[in-house]
């Protein structure tokens, strides 16, 4: 008889949803406050400081989302 580990495919925790949770939130952390406000700024041509704001904002917001998954176990540090 062999030992068979219960897998799970689908849900939160899962590998695929894991890895992708982890890297939206990284996108957040470091694209967030570089490239965001650089496009905001020069591109769409809005005002430096919203965009430093938006870019900030993304920052807190990835920040948060790498806390909940560290508080939620699916990553471990």
């Amino acid at each position: 008889m062999t030992d068979k580990e219960d897998v799970k495919v689908t849900g939160i925790y899962s590998k695929f949803w894991r890895i992708t949770l982890v890297i939206v939130s990284m996108l957040l952390i470091f694209v967030g406050p570089t490239y965001v406000p650089y496009a905001m700024a020069n591109l769409l041509k809005l005002d430096y400081y919203v965009s430093i704001g938006v870019g900030f904002f993304l920052f807190a917001v990835g920040m948060t989302f790498m806390l909940f998954l560290i508080r939620k176990k699916l990553i471990t540090v």
